[in-house]
Parts: structure tokens; sequence; C-alpha cells
């Protein structure tokens, strides 16, 4: 058995973060079950390998919970996500790449122990994967520390 260094772990954690997103925008966008996305991104995406290009190997276990957290408590994610947003923008407006960093962000705020700091710095790091032109990091930014002021207050 390997024994994984803190880097390692930490970056399949980063990982797992940014295949949930992944994972949450393809149900949204195909209406495929929850069970049938977790196994194609467990067996196919994690550590695939392209030409010239190699996947990231995900933590399993944390993509699992983030994926599960964010359909399980949809409503109330999605409730606390428009209270974060300006009154004229619910979520259900918003790009439906930012939807899904908001349900795993707020799924990883309520159900799981990562500092609400941590879950801001990799969201937003995942934001700017998905737009590296934009001032959507910003956007997130601002959303995702309120989002986590409230589910975590004692945190602040």
């Amino acid at each position: 058995m390997t024994t994984l260094s803190g880097n390692q772990k930490r970056a399949m954690r980063s990982a797992a973060r940014f295949f949930a997103v992944q994972a949450l925008f393809q149900m949204e966008q195909s209406d495929a079950p929850i069970g049938q996305i977790v196994k194609e991104f467990a067996d196919h995406r994690f550590g695939e390998e392209f030409e010239d290009y190699a996947m990231q190997e995900a933590d399993v276990k944390v993509f699992r919970t983030l994926v599960n957290g964010a359909v399980d408590n949809q409503g109330s994610i999605d409730k606390m996500t428009d209270r974060a947003l300006v009154a004229k923008w619910p979520i259900d407006r918003i790009d439906p790449t930012l939807r899904a960093l908001f349900r795993a962000a707020g799924a990883e705020l309520t159900v799981a122990d990562t500092p609400p700091r941590v879950v801001i710095v990799e969201y937003v790091q995942i934001s700017q994967a998905f737009f590296p032109d934009g001032k959507e990091s910003r956007f997130v930014n601002a959303v995702l520390d309120h989002m986590a002021r409230e589910a975590k207050p004692e945190a602040f």
C-alpha cells in the first residue's frame, strides 16, 4: 500500500472539488441520475490519460461527499446562494457552471469539516480554471464569503 504525502492528499482533494463541479454541471445538463454520473467519474475521469495530458487522480470519498451533499441539500444550498446573490440574479439565472460551483462549495460548507477559508480559496481557483479571462473569480469570492459566513459564522 502506498502512503500519500500531505501534498498528494491535498491535490487529490482539490481534484475531487473540480470533478464535483463538473459532475454537478453534467447532471444538470443531461438529467442523468447521480449514481450514473458518480460511477462515470470514478471509473473513467479520475486519472484519465490523453495523448499529451493526464487528469489528476481524485479523492473519491471527498468527491462523493460533495456530489451527494449538493444533491441531497440542493434546496437549502440554493437558498443560501440566493441570499448571497443580488436580488435581481437568483441562482437559476446565473451561468450553469457557476451554479454547479456554488452547489459543490455549499455542500462542502454544510456537510464537511473543511475550514470555510479553504473552501473559498479552492473554489475561487476552480472558477479561474473555468473562466481564466473573466471577472467571475471575484464574483465567486464575494458570494462564497457570504455563504461561508452564513454556514459557519463561528469561523469568522
